[in-house]
């Protein structure tokens, strides 16, 4: 099994910042890419991606605002949230594309999904 969990969501007022983390854990033999997304009633957005290397791709609403990174040794992807505005008010959820060996030898990749962490930009 494999478990995606989020933490450091929270209540911040504009101009603030947040850090939030994804870890995964269970039995698995690597990662490939890492993703955060957000969501809002109707909407799912992905908003930056992270590959096994460590290369980042934003979207233009986070870019030069949000910094994705990762700690391969932990599992973890980060987020790094800073200049928050009210619109990035959103359900914060990580996916990560997990690869488990099969009986055969060879490695099955699949995405998993966080359950997501509330982020709420407000004064």
């Amino acid at each position: 099994q494999v478990q995606v969990v989020e933490s450091g969501g929270g209540l911040v007022q504009p101009g603030g910042s947040l850090r939030l983390s994804c870890v995964v854990s269970g039995t698995f033999v690597d990662i490939r890419d890492m993703r955060w997304y957000r969501e809002t009633p109707g909407q799912r957005d992905l908003i930056a991606s992270i590959s096994r290397r460590g290369v980042p791709n934003y979207a233009d609403s986070v870019k030069g605002r949000f910094t994705i990174s990762r700690d391969n040794a932990k599992n973890t992807v980060y987020l790094q949230m800073n200049s928050l505005k009210p619109e990035d008010t959103a359900v914060y959820s990580c996916k990560a594309d997990v690869g488990r060996r099969e009986f055969t030898g060879g490695t099955t990749y699949t995405f998993y999904w966080g359950q997501g962490t509330q982020v709420t930009v407000s004064s």
